[in-house]
This record gives C-alpha cells, structure tokens and sequence, in this order.
C-alpha cells in the first residue's frame, strides 16, 4: 500500500515550490494537499483562535484531494489531521518547498518548519523543504530526485518521535549539487536595524531591514556551510525547548 503524504506550506497554495513538492510526493504515494490560500512566511508556529477557520477544496493539482486554508501553516496540519483525514493518519507530512533559506534561525521563524514541527507533536514523521533562492524566478527542479530520495530513506528508516527534519537545499547553479549533508544548525542570528521613512501622505513608518551574521564561520558542521559549499543540509528539529543542562544550575538557586 502507498504511504498516505500530506503536502502543505507556508507560501500558499498556488507557489511554485508547492507544486514541485506535491508532483515529487506522487511518485512516493497518495497525496492529500492542505496549505494556506495566501503567503504565511514568518508566521512561525501562529494559530488562529480569534475568528473562524475557512477551508474550501479545491482543483489546482491533477489527481490530488486538496484544500486551501484561511489560517496559518500550523492551522493547516491541525485541519487536516482533526478534520480532512479524520480516521487516517498521514504516514508523513511535508512542508514546501519553501522560496528561501530556513537555516539556522530562521528556523524559528519559518511557517514552512512550523508545519513540520505541528506534526512531530502529533507525533506523525514530518520534514520541511527549502530553497536557498529568494529570486521571484527561482527553478526547483534540481532538486527533485534528492527530495525523493530523502522522502523515501525517511519513510524506509523512520523519524523518531517528535522529531521534524530540516533541509535546506542550495540554488541552482551551473555546478552540480555535492549531496546530502547531516548538519546541526548554526549558531546565528539577523542583526536587524529599522529605517524610518515617511508615506506619500506624511506618515511616518518603519521598515524592518538587517543582515545575517553567522558565528560559527569556520565550523563546517552546520547548516549554513553546507549551503555555501553546495551541499543539502538535514538537521534535526524537536518542539521541546528546555535546555536540560540548565536544570542542575537553575535548582541551585534560592527561589
């Protein structure tokens, strides 16, 4: 029997990157698409609770049960999991491709791998797919027969419990892809500044802006060197946040 694939994103449903990845999943098995009717990026693990979630089925893709979402990436895998699928769990749950890097800390920002981490703690295997290209005329297509081939090895070995992947694919470039790397994810941050600017109407505003600085340049451990040396970086991911080793040190405290 095909293993049951849901397909979201944090893009929306008529990107580019999702149709990639669901024409990807049809080749694996039976796929069932639930994504966002708009662009969510940055929404990071956002639900809706202060007005209504709208899902309505449509017919973008050939030969696939599909819906698009009002709400966010997170919304969108606890729908289909509590109402689309209803009695069938999916045996995976892929988020994607998304246009633009999620490595390192963008991580915690991405709607794309707040999909993915939603269904690690359903406790339903997950992976989150990224593009390292912001260009609006960004190809996915060189990426496809890795994507399957880390989709089909992930549902041949399982992903432990709890536990989303995190890969990032390089651009397309004239030089071939060097392969799979299993990474951690870099120690960095975007350093933001905001520039003041005014409207045509005399209004002032502000527009976030900044740039990304990687402290660990010289580790070629992590997600951003494989990027930069044209690698696909896996890493990874859990939902629980608690740093363990701080537990020791926090009870010594008078509190």
């Amino acid at each position: 029997m095909k293993p049951l694939i849901l397909v979201t994103n944090d893009d929306g449903i008529t990107s580019k990157g999702i149709r990639t990845l669901v024409e990807t999943m049809q080749t694996i098995g039976d796929v069932v698409v639930v994504a966002p009717n708009s662009p969510q990026s940055g929404m990071g693990h956002a639900i809706t609770i202060g007005e209504p979630l709208r899902l309505y089925e449509t017919h973008i893709f050939d030969q696939v049960t599909e819906y698009e979402c009002s709400g966010t990436p997170a919304d969108c895998v606890k729908l289909a999991k509590n109402y689309v699928l209803q009695d069938r769990k999916p045996d995976l749950v892929v988020s994607g491709i998304n246009h633009g890097s999620n490595s390192s800390i963008s991580v915690l920002y991405s709607g794309t791998m707040s999909a993915a981490i939603e269904a690690a703690i359903e406790g339903i295997p997950a992976i989150g797919f990224s593009l390292n290209d912001f260009r609006e005329d960004a190809d996915f297509s060189h990426a496809t027969e890795l994507i399957r081939q880390i989709t089909e090895t992930a549902l041949q070995n399982g992903i432990p419990t709890g536990v989303a992947l995190n890969v990032n694919i390089p651009a397309k470039s004239d030089v071939p892809l060097r392969g799979v790397k299993i990474c951690r994810q870099a120690k960095a941050k975007w350093q933001e500044k905001f520039d003041y600017r005014v409207d045509p109407h005399g209004r002032g505003y502000l527009w976030m802006a900044g740039d990304f600085v990687n402290f660990d340049t010289e580790k070629e451990d992590t997600d951003v060197w494989a990027l930069e040396n044209n690698y696909i970086s896996v890493v990874p991911c859990q939902y629980d946040l608690t740093d363990y080793g701080t537990l020791n040190t926090l009870a010594t405290w008078d509190l």
